[in-house]
């Protein structure tokens, strides 16, 4: 066992005491406060034996504001041993265990490691950086260790590319809050990333692209640029691992396989099924061109591994696995003879066999794969990890069958939705994933027993940047979520505290100013919910702050300080728009919030689901379908509901016989993106919610000619419920991105007139 002792003498100090506890985040296990401050002195004097590595990027991180000198041994200055001899036999983190005591006069740790050390300092730095300014930090002790021993940031280089430098910023924001995996994507569609020796045409040719896909979502525009070369080369990924390791960050790098794979078939075409010719992706999304499972792609794959693990030392290799569209392996005779040959079930079975086999040369290294949750079609190989992103369920399989998983939600976890109010946050991928909701995420499922529960190592954000085109907007998608992630990761985020949690966001918001760090302010935007209310929906805001300083408006106007001052929730019973902002001794302080309402006789009522949307694309579940929100096609934020594979069988109760004569609804249409148009739809109506008439039915052909935006003219009707069924597309077809995946089906409001 290793022990260190950091000594900061000084030759001054004011002792009172102090109640106030730090901003740290993420919060310690244990916080003590303690009688009296330590006064920052001009000179902070460390003692001469810590870890050289550690206390360097200490010493780095706040030269700005302070000067160091060390004490030589056997100098005159006085050095107090305080050192912990023992834990408890039940404690499996100590290794990155820490103690912190701050004294009126000096600074104790204690470690079991200079990774716990290292830890340690990360805490040190932010109390010396909230308390600068008075120059004060209260006397306290802190016992910490974290829960979860896989804290991850991941960040994708192939839609867009970041430079070497720039991923060391990235990996520095990782340290600052205790993070400890970056997962860096360097393979995909759009880009390949990493250089390999062996096969000079990948970066060659895979590494540029003729142009990029930009705009919303659902647009198919591009720029008409030519996107690259660019990649890393070797010595500069050695640089960034050392840079990494020296921050006590593990680089988990990925290599996609078997999809995902047209960079790679643009240089080598003879590793698909198809002859080609191939280029980089232009578009974002799933193609069907993916890796042939044939001989010479597997020693084409194992050649480049080689490689990877020369570069890489963690224990893990991320392989990918996920969005396999198996159009391609349907019909390839090759393919099909592999099956054959091994008995496999289908092409879900041959993509298992790709991955056990790809696992086998990886363990033969003395590696472990992990691979996004897709790798379990077809059963698991016997010792990967599963990444699971598309929910919890991948996660919940892997463990109750003894494999080791990392949760990463896209509902939680996903850093490239928006996380604040889509109208007024830059173009983002989709989803709605705002800062509460990241520190909601617990990563145990309910359903895992306490053994089971041992095999979620932990969890992970993901960084997808098809609409972050540079740095600046990488860190205005990271913070300050990141820092909820941090919380959770630890396992000292409670999620009834949230309020307490969000007032040391906003304390740390003044050390990322000072760093030039370009951060999400959605903190103190408006809060928006609609709710039902007796004459349909009440709009409700709120704020961080003194919500005496919300200003809204009805007519459409932008908000002043002298509008109407905000008490309680806005009643909406009309088609309006209301505008609202913060505002703070008469200045804007936050973005202006606009909604824009549509009310119809559904608008309020009581909305049942007989199948629920998918977690990511369910922000304010069946009520979004009756809230008085037409969606924008261009953001899929909180007004869709997103459902891939299923209807939407939607029971609008109206509260009384009612008298209508159209429905209305809209259905996006992004192929690229496995979104598809409802191939049909029905409406229903009942007086007993039991026995229901069907009055319309239209089919594709009717939805295709409108664009996904229905309305259906259903004569003079009465009832007091009415039923309406949207029909998803299905399974998708060959020749469209994702053919023989689910598709997905976008439905936004369900209007009665």
């Amino acid at each position: 066992m290793q022990r260190f002792l950091l000594v900061f003498s000084i030759l001054i100090s004011n002792v009172f005491f102090s109640q106030i506890k730090p901003n740290l985040i993420p919060k310690p296990q244990k916080n003590e406060i303690l009688k009296g401050n330590f006064t920052l002195p001009e000179i902070l004097v460390l003692s001469g034996d810590l870890p050289k590595e550690e206390t360097e990027y200490f010493k780095k991180r706040l030269s700005s504001q302070l000067k160091f000198q060390y004490a030589q041994k056997g100098g005159g200055i006085h050095l107090t041993n305080s050192i912990i001899t023992s834990l408890p036999k039940d404690y499996d983190q100590k290794k990155e265990y820490y103690s912190l005591e701050i004294l009126p006069k000096q600074i104790h740790i204690k470690s079991y490691t200079e990774q716990g050390y290292f830890r340690a300092l990360q805490t040190l730095s932010q109390l010396f950086e909230e308390h600068w300014d008075n120059r004060k930090i209260p006397c306290l002790k802190i016992e910490d260790h974290p829960e979860f021993s896989w804290r991850g940031m991941h960040l994708d280089v192939c839609r867009h590319f970041f430079t070497v430098d720039e991923v060391k910023q990235y990996i520095d924001y990782l340290a600052m809050y205790k993070l400890n995996t970056f997962h860096w994507h360097l393979t995909d569609d759009q880009g390949w990333r990493i250089e390999i020796k062996k096969y000079p045409k990948l970066t060659q040719i895979g590494s540029k692209r003729k142009e990029s896909m930009i705009g919303a979502y659902v647009d198919d525009t591009f720029d008409g640029k030519p996107y690259g070369p660019f990649f890393y080369t070797q010595e500069q990924i050695r640089d960034v691992v050392q840079y990494a390791q020296k921050r006590h960050i593990t680089i988990v790098p990925e290599i996609e396989m078997p999809g995902h794979a047209l960079a790679a078939l643009s240089a080598y075409p003879e590793l698909a099924c198809t002859k080609g010719p191939f280029e980089p992706a232009t578009k974002w999304g799933v193609f069907d061109d993916v890796f042939c499972p044939k001989d010479e792609t597997f020693t084409f794959l194992e050649n480049v591994l080689d490689e990877v693990i020369q570069l890489f030392p963690s224990q893990y290799i991320h392989i990918g696995g996920d969005e396999c569209p198996k159009t391609r392996w349907k019909v390839c005779t090759h393919c099909q003879e592999l099956i054959r040959k091994n008995n496999l079930k289908d092409e879900h079975g041959l993509q298992s066999y790709f991955i056990q086999r790809i696992e086998k040369y990886v363990n033969k290294k003395g590696r472990k794969i992990i691979g996004w949750d897709e790798i379990l079609e077809g059963g698991l190989a016997p010792n990967a990890a599963v990444m699971s992103w598309t929910g919890i369920k991948g996660g919940i399989e892997a463990a109750k069958t003894g494999h080791f998983a990392v949760m990463t939600p896209g509902a939680y976890c996903y850093f490239d939705h928006y996380q604040g109010d889509p109208q007024s946050e830059p173009n983002a991928f989709g989803g709605f994933t705002p800062l509460d909701k990241v520190y909601s995420y617990n990563p145990i499922p309910l359903e895992l027993n306490a053994e089971q529960a041992k095999y979620i190592l932990g969890v992970q954000a993901n960084l997808w940047t098809e609409y972050i085109q540079d740095f600046k907007q990488v860190q205005y998608m990271i913070f300050p979520r990141i820092m909820a992630l941090s919380e959770v990761a630890w396992g000292t985020a409670d999620s009834k505290n949230y309020r307490e949690f969000e007032n040391r966001v906003i304390q740390q918001f003044k050390v990322l100013d000072k760093m030039n760090i370009n951060y999400a302010k959605s903190i103190y935007n408006i809060s928006v919910k609609v709710i039902p209310n007796n004459s349909g929906v009440a709009y409700e805001l709120s704020t961080s702050q003194d919500p005496k300083g919300i200003r809204y408006t009805l007519d459409g106007t932008e908000p002043t300080a002298s509008s109407q001052v905000y008490q309680n929730a806005v009643p909406v019973s009309e088609s309006l728009i209301i505008k609202s902002a913060y505002f703070e001794n008469g200045q804007l302080k936050s973005a202006v919030s606009s909604q824009q309402f549509s009310v119809s006789k559904t608008t309020g009522k009581s909305i049942t689901l007989e199948q629920q949307p998918n977690e990511n694309y369910s922000f304010g579940g069946a009520f979004t379908l009756v809230d008085g929100i037409i969606g924008n096609p261009g953001q899929l934020g909180k007004t869709w509901l997103g459902f891939q594979g299923k209807d939407v069988v939607a029971t609008i109760d109206l509260g009384q016989k009612t008298d209508f004569s159209e429905v209305y609804f809209n259905t996006l249409d992004n192929k690229g993106s496995w979104i598809h148009l409802a191939k049909a739809a029905q409406v229903f109506i009942s007086d007993d919610n039991k026995n229901f008439k069907k009055i319309k039915e239209i089919g594709r052909e009717e939805i295709l000619k409108g664009k996904g935006k229905i309305k259906l003219n259903i004569g003079n009707q009465t009832s007091k419920y009415i039923k309406v069924k949207i029909e998803n597309a299905g399974i998708i077809p060959a020749g469209n991105p994702g053919a023989d995946s689910k598709a997905w089906l976008f439905v936004d409001e369900i209007g009665v007139l």
